[in-house]
């Protein structure tokens, strides 16, 4: 099992999640090595207890990846993890990017103008007709419209996407093999034909409490905006808006009555600092703000000089001068390659190298550029 194999079987460990994934690596070095740990080697991750360290190393040995990616090409889905070229960018820039993404469609690694249109699920009629209008608007201008499937605001947003002749993408709080709602099992079929239905969980995984909040930070995460349509003051659209705002990202809302409870959310957000839409020149008019050209922003480079470990720093330095596969790499860093191998994930997600074809391995493009200039570690 290689490393990427490792996250996608890691990713079925319920529970465990990318930030106690990431303490783990920076314990015991890759992936691989975390499937085989014992419990003792686990505790000694930053916040893994002995309880749960027992926990993870049960799951672990209970893993059948290959049972998992049957299911996967049975439902004709394929996964893309940080190790893949095509995991897409504005994820890797938020704090707990996914293990894995289970992708029915197709999924860019790049959408620069992917907006989130989020609300309630028990919409009014006046919430509803808003989401239809601004969601078809926004595709017609080009954006792509993400959100969560569910039934009310996110179904009226997908499919006005849809009606318009654009592209969305539907982020599932379940496995695809357990789409919920069940309802909306034609409509994530209409959607995968010309946009994606993806899924951080396993293919069995039901919808649950926990879920649904893992959920509405990939949708935040992959998008450039957030707009919230009508949500009352506990709606996970107002989840979703926190996920985006602790981001970076930019927050939209679209004011309703003042005496309707499903305003009540949108209003605290307009009331701080959302941008109130109640036209699609209001998000049109941000992101050529933010974006003048059109074009996503570059990743922030990393700085190799502080935010590289001392490991990190060595496998950069023996890239500095050309690209090559891993086996070399470890071999010029003088390193074991599986080492080097579980360091890889870590400064993919820094912007700081790409992984190419036939395992080779080369710096991200900003880097490149330094290079070229005369720059240096």
């Amino acid at each position: 099992m290689d490393e990427r194999e490792s996250l996608i079987a890691l990713n079925m460990v319920e529970r465990l999640g990318p930030v106690r994934v990431r303490a783990l690596i920076d314990t015991l070095g890759d992936a691989h090595a975390i499937l085989h740990a014992s419990p003792e080697d686990l505790a000694r991750a930053s916040g893994i207890g002995p309880s749960l360290a027992a926990t993870i190393a049960r799951q672990c040995r209970g893993i059948d990846l290959d049972r998992e990616l049957r299911r996967v090409a049975r439902a004709g889905a394929h996964i893309v993890t940080p190790l893949d070229d095509d995991y897409p960018a504005a994820l890797r820039e938020i704090y707990d990017p996914p293990l894995a993404l289970y992708v029915r469609g197709a999924l860019p690694r790049s959408d620069p103008r992917a907006v989130a249109v989020v609300g309630s699920r028990r919409c009014t009629a006046y919430g509803r007709a808003c989401a239809d209008r601004l969601a078809c608007a926004l595709s017609r201008a080009g954006c792509c419209v993400v959100s969560g499937l569910a039934r009310g605001i996110d179904t009226a947003a997908h499919r006005a996407a849809l009606k318009a002749g654009g592209r969305t993408v539907a982020v599932l709080g379940s496995g695809l093999e357990r789409l919920y709602p069940a309802e909306n099992a034609s409509l994530a079929e209409e959607i995968a034909e010309t946009g994606a239905v993806i899924s951080e969980f396993p293919m069995t995984q039901d919808a649950d409490k926990w879920t649904f909040p893992c959920r509405n930070r990939v949708i935040s995460g992959l998008s450039a905006g957030t707009l919230v349509v009508e949500a009352d003051e506990r709606s996970g659209a107002m989840h979703t808006a926190d996920a985006a705002l602790e981001q970076g990202r930019s927050v939209f809302a679209v004011p309703g009555r003042i005496d309707s409870a499903s305003s009540r959310g949108t209003h605290r957000l307009i009331k701080n600092g959302a941008c109130l839409v109640d036209s699609i020149d209001d998000i049109v008019h941000e992101f050529e703000l933010l974006f003048p050209e059109g074009a996503a922003p570059e990743p922030a480079a990393a700085r190799p000089d502080t935010a590289l470990s001392t490991e990190e720093r060595r496998v950069v330095e023996a890239l500095w001068e050309e690209s090559m596969d891993v086996d070399r790499l470890a071999r010029k860093a003088g390193m074991p390659s599986h080492r080097v191998s579980g360091l890889l994930m870590g400064l993919v997600m820094k912007h700081v190298i790409r992984l190419l074809p036939g395992r080779r391995v080369e710096l991200d493009a900003s880097l490149r550029g330094m290079n070229e200039e005369g720059g240096g570690l």
